[in-house]
């Protein structure tokens, strides 16, 4: 009897153990599974609307600006005007002082006077050597040097009246007045100071601007440049104006460089691109800082991915390990075809897939290639990585337009950057992230 106890106690051990160990070799089964696995975050291939935009920075600017400056040197008399008024075509700005204007205006008519009194003196001496010489009383030379004093007499007074033309007009404009309705941006003189005349180099007396029309000047790089267009729709945010976003479109583009750091490694290539604001806020002032969106292209209801998911590999990585090493699939194949492989990428995509398989492709396959038929048969419920080439199209800030490769709804690895870029590999184990996981890697 006591036998028997021993023998079915025996029996009990012997399951339990056996159970116990079945147990475990389940669980270290799962956790070697789950080691080997890549957590990562996915998300369905759906249908959006991509944007594509050419990002640059700038400063805002008056489309019409007018610099006040006087047309001849005289000492400043009056000032009617401040900076911020808003003045009207024609309305009185500057006063000159008229004193040295108006000697200058009499001197010069003074000069027009001793011209026609001598051009009197040459016609009468042209006249009467013209009348000798048809008597033979005078020479040919007499009568060529006659003719020619009277030329330059003519001249002399042609240039006077000029003159005496250009003095009336600095001395009209000692009165200097608003070339069009604006506001006064600046004004660089006081009262008592002289103002600097002249055609070259006469100084600046004030600006006046009209605020009502205002652009944007953007400096956009080499690259993007090629890709604005006259007509562009422009997203504006201005630094003064927090969370108020503003329109306009592209009105000029340069067609000559502007080279920053030149000499250096630093050298950047832009060109000027102007963009007319369709709606101007009070309170606007030239110089503001802002940023300009252009669109340069928009797809509405398109297939799009992340532009997280998307990532460039050799072509045929998939029969490398991360050492560059072949895999320990069966391959065929010389060197020679396997340096062109290495020299050749592709943009590609992770495929959420529920087995093992190969890639799809749009060429034939290898021959080196597997088949399904070759891939060990999947646990249930186990997820793995597939490399998917793509065809991608325009982008926007955070998605591309997909051509090619994928169908809608299927699902593929959107983070973490670290699996996507570096520890995916196809055909490789990976487990869902949670939202806890997503959280902590945002």
């Amino acid at each position: 009897m006591a036998k028997q106890k021993l023998s079915k106690k025996k029996k009990w051990l012997i399951f339990g153990g056996g159970g116990l160990l079945l147990v475990i070799m389940i669980v270290a089964s799962l956790r070697k599974d789950n080691t080997n696995s890549i957590k990562v975050e996915a998300e369905k291939v759906s249908r959006k609307t991509v944007i594509q935009k050419v990002n640059a920075s700038g400063r805002i600017q008056p489309e019409s600006e007018v610099k006040i400056s006087a047309t001849s040197s005289a000492w400043i008399d009056s000032i009617t005007v401040k900076e911020g008024d808003r003045v009207k075509k024609g309305q009185h700005l500057i006063s000159l002082d008229r004193k040295q204007l108006l000697a200058n205006y009499n001197s010069s008519s003074s000069s027009v006077r001793s011209a026609e009194a001598r051009i009197k003196q040459e016609l009468a001496s042209k006249k009467r050597v013209e009348s000798m010489y048809d008597q033979n009383l005078a020479s040919d030379q007499e009568l060529e040097a006659v003719q020619a004093s009277y030329e330059i007499a003519n001249s002399q007074l042609a240039q006077a009246r000029a003159n005496l033309e250009s003095r009336k007009d600095d001395l009209d404009k000692a009165r200097i007045t608003a070339p069009q309705d604006g506001i006064v941006t600046k004004i660089y003189k006081e009262v008592g100071e002289m103002a600097v005349g002249g055609m070259f180099q006469a100084d600046n007396l004030m600006i006046i601007a009209d605020l009502s029309r205002m652009e944007v000047i953007i400096d956009v790089n080499e690259n993007d440049v090629v890709s604005v267009a006259i007509g562009d729709t422009t997203e504006i945010e201005i630094d003064a104006f927090l969370d108020t976003l503003f329109y306009g479109v592209v009105s000029e583009i340069a067609h000559v460089s502007d080279i920053t750091g030149m000499g250096s490694q630093q050298q950047v290539t832009n060109f000027q691109v102007k963009v007319r604001m369709l709606n101007v806020p009070d309170g606007i002032r030239p110089g503001m800082s802002a940023t300009a969106d252009i669109i340069t292209d928009k797809k509405e209801n398109v297939l799009a991915i992340p532009i997280q998911s998307l990532t460039v590999r050799q072509k045929g990585s998939e029969k490398f390990g991360s050492s560059g090493k072949k895999s320990g699939r069966p391959t065929s194949g010389n060197a020679g075809s396997n340096s062109s492989i290495k020299r050749e990428v592709e943009e590609l995509v992770f495929v959420i897939a529920d087995s093992e398989g190969k890639v799809k492709r749009d060429e034939p396959l290898d021959e080196d290639e597997t088949t399904d038929k070759e891939f060990k048969k999947a646990k249930k419920g186990t997820k793995y990585a597939h490399i998917r080439p793509v065809k991608v199209g325009i982008s926007s800030d955070t998605h591309y337009e997909l051509l090619s490769g994928l169908d809608e709804g299927e699902e593929i690895v959107t983070g973490s950057y670290k699996a996507i870029s570096k520890d995916l590999s196809h055909n490789k184990i990976v487990t869902m992230g949670d939202d806890k996981d997503k959280k902590k890697n945002n």
